[in-house]
């Protein structure tokens, strides 16, 4: 093929068919801060990148890459590339999406405007003379595609988000819970004795992963019948547990005649093309000399979802789960350890005008393969990718790729993830402990406690580490350990009821404070604390030593409450108050006004809690008000498409000395599918004793049992006996 022209880059030549190109806009935010421009490891609120002394050298960069050891306060590229850009200010955001899969460039300019400009006159900001950030956009090829978003609240903005792109898929359960990982564990005998130690030392856990080494050889779809002989067998052992376990599926297949996925694909040219057009492009990574199906054609994504069948993927079973990592794709041999953007996709296009979109595309044909391979097409999927782009959260969970185990990659977390979530993916998590290097047992305690409040929750770390579950470091570490992740199990009910309001409406799983807050702007450039929820602010311990942190609480309307968790001790909004982070605890405060639903009962796994009862957190805001949902469904299927869940909102409200709390319906469902009941109300704020407490049901009045704490202002009450399916009932508290 000619071409017109070529350019040498580290060892590489790129061959461009059509000569250089590029397309590219300028974008002015009348916004106090902007958001967004996933993946890096940046600052939360974006700063400049030019015309500041604190400004980044170069501008954000958007090319998904395999990025080795990656550095941190760098607007290089990383793993994953969402353009989209929300600005805030208050009584109004606006967002940005520059929907382009090539290789993108993004500066960002602050400062203050003599004008609003075109945007600020619509939104009438025109004299003011409001802050202003200045964005340019350019990617190497594609069209002007943009969309733009206008919203009083950042809901807004994510609601319109959510109808353009897809909102989060609703996971599994399971997918929520604690998921352990190890690059490799090595054998089935390994295995054995992880699980079994989950046993001995009482440790909730949901999912077991695998990494390469459980293959043939970097053959994906395959078993080492050396180290696994008994694939199956070690599957459904595993399953007894209620448990689940994730392979490993990465894009590059072995060039081996030998090879049935690889012939299949060689024989039907399923693989991207090199700059000829004619032969399959090549390159060399995990299983050395390897091709790349091209899975921007729908026929060749429905193929790949076929490999998945119990058929086609020999000994899986339905309880085996899927990882996809080096979709980027990572290519050791490419340039920048990438493909080359000369090489051909199917109708012609080169790869340098899709490659951001590749990730998404076997992610999506993974997702669908584990929907396909089971009769009636009726189980949720869980497949986590490493390479995202634009909607991705449709199609299961991602993570931020190879951390260190320091302090400094425990700190980036927190905004790498309100990033994502403000860019629509939510569910989203950072391995814990770090993937490279051997964490300290109080880092790796601290970082297990703060990934508890994290939408994925795996942790997972290099062969050439030492070993690390929760159990090695002996006591007392391993009961630490062992509370934070049973802290996970209790909120569960919590978390999944926000990831179907996400799933409803876009509104993130881990929000910024000023999600909650868009009027107050102290909470505009905090990134070291965040909402999950709109119930629970937490802020993570990430310095050594941290015994005491300080905490800014949003004031909301002036007269906003916060409650320890732990403690119930009770704070005033719009302060910075210091609490003891002793290091078996974090900050986390329950905001005064909501209910927060949790199951307390140990189990070894969230399948066995299924039909556990729930505890009620109702914690008073200044009103003596307090509200919250309830979403349950039967963790599996999409069975709730059809009407076959329960949505709850419950209310308290305090009038006349009478305190009544009651129930009602999200929506028009009524299954009754769902036995589960109240066993514990805690009140959090009462600042009486009350007299008395009773429930009035269709059975009558009855009195219940209770407990005040004078000093902590806490009525605890004990077997009130309410089904959550039922919203015909009143638990009264006379005071």
């Amino acid at each position: 093929m000619s071409h017109a022209w070529e350019q040498s880059f580290g060892g590489s030549t790129d061959h461009m068919q059509y000569g250089p190109q590029s397309v590219g806009i300028d974008i002015s935010f009348i916004s106090d801060q902007i958001y967004g421009l996933p993946e890096h490891t940046t600052q939360f609120a974006l700063k400049s990148t030019k015309g500041s002394t604190d400004s980044y050298a170069e501008p954000y960069r958007l090319y998904n890459l395999d990025v080795f050891e990656y550095e941190l306060d760098t607007p290089m590229s990383l793993y994953g590339a969402v353009p989209f850009v929300m600005g805030l200010r208050q009584n109004a955001t606006v967002a940005a999406l520059w929907l382009n899969a090539a290789e993108t460039w993004v500066d960002v300019e602050h400062h203050d405007s003599s004008s609003g400009g075109y945007l600020g006159g619509l939104l009438g900001y025109a004299e003011k003379k409001p802050h202003r950030v200045d964005t340019h956009w350019m990617s190497e090829t594609g069209v002007i595609d943009v969309f733009f978003f206008f919203g009083q609240t950042p809901r807004d903005i994510w609601a319109s988000y959510g109808l353009l792109v897809g909102t989060q898929q609703l996971p599994p359960l399971f997918a929520i819970g604690y998921h352990q990982c190890r690059w490799n564990y090595i054998d089935e005998k390994d295995v054995a004795e992880v699980n079994a130690n989950f046993e001995r030392f009482n440790i909730p856990y949901d999912v077991i992963w695998l990494d390469i080494e459980h293959t043939n050889g970097k053959r994906y779809f395959t078993w080492d019948e050396k180290h696994f002989p008994n694939p199956r067998q070690m599957l459904e052992n595993i399953s007894k547990y209620g448990r689940k376990t994730v392979t490993i599926v990465d894009p590059h297949i072995k060039r081996d005649s030998g090879f049935n996925v690889h012939s299949q694909a060689e024989a039907d040219s399923l693989y991207i093309k090199d700059d000829g057009g004619n032969d399959a492009y090549s390159g060399f990574c995990w299983s050395g000399t390897s091709s790349w199906p091209d899975y921007t054609s729908a026929n060749i994504r429905q193929w790949w979802a076929e490999l998945f069948s119990y058929s086609r993927y020999q000994h899986s079973t339905p309880d085996l789960y899927t990882w996809n990592d080096m979709n980027e794709p990572s290519v050791f041999s490419g340039p920048e350890v990438t493909m080359d953007k000369n090489a051909l996709h199917v109708g012609g296009w080169e790869h340098r005008d899709v490659h951001n979109i590749y990730g998404m595309y076997m992610h999506a044909a993974t997702a669908e393969g584990l929907v396909l391979r089971n009769p009636g097409h009726n189980k949720r999927p869980f497949v986590l990718s490493r390479a995202f782009f634009v909607g991705s959260q449709r199609y299961g969970a991602i993570w931020t790729g190879d951390n260190t185990a320091d302090w400094s990659h425990l700190r980036i977390s927190q905004p790498m993830l309100l990033s994502l979530g403000v860019a629509g993916i939510s569910f989203a998590g950072a391995d814990v402990g770090g993937f490279f290097g051997n964490p300290s047992t109080e880092l790796l305690l601290r970082w297990y406690q703060a990934a508890v409040y994290h939408p994925f929750f795996r942790a997972h770390a290099h062969h050439d580490t030492k070993r690390r579950e929760p159990w090695v470091h002996e006591q007392p570490w391993t009961d630490r350990i062992r509370n934070a992740i049973i802290t996970r199990y209790s909120i569960l009910p919590y978390l999944y009821t926000l990831f179907y309001e996400c799933y409803l409406s876009g509104v993130p799983v881990l929000r910024p404070l000023w999600s909650e807050f868009p009027n107050e702007v102290a909470t505009y450039t905090i990134e070291d604390s965040f909402l999950l929820g709109s119930s629970l602010l937490v802020k993570p311990v990430t310095q050594e030593g941290q015994f005491k942190t300080d905490v800014y609480l949003p004031a909301g309307n002036g007269n906003q409450l916060w409650y320890d968790v732990d403690t119930y001790d009770s704070y005033v909004g719009g302060t910075t108050p210091v609490i003891d982070t002793p290091i078996e605890k974090i900050a986390v405060l329950q905001r005064g006004g909501s209910i927060v639903p949790r199951k307390n009962r140990i189990r070894r796994s969230s399948s066995q809690m299924v039909n556990d009862p729930l505890t009620l957190v109702v914690a008073l805001d200044s009103n003596k008000l307090a509200s919250g949902e309830l979403y349950v469904d039967d963790g599996d299927s999409y069975d709730f498409k059809l009407g076959k869940y329960i949505y709850r909102q419950f209310s308290y409200r305090e009038e006349s000395s009478v305190g009544v709390l009651s129930s009602s319906s999200l929506s028009s469902s009524s299954s009754s599918l769902f036995p589960n009941k109240i066993e514990k109300l805690i009140l959090v704020g009462a600042q009486r004793q009350p007299s008395s407490v009773v429930v009035v049901d269709s059975q009558g009045t009855s009195t219940l049992l209770f407990q005040y704490d004078t000093a902590k202002r806490v009525v605890v009450v004990k077997n009130p006996g309410i089904n959550i399916d039922s919203t015909k009932w009143e638990i009264k508290f006379n005071f």
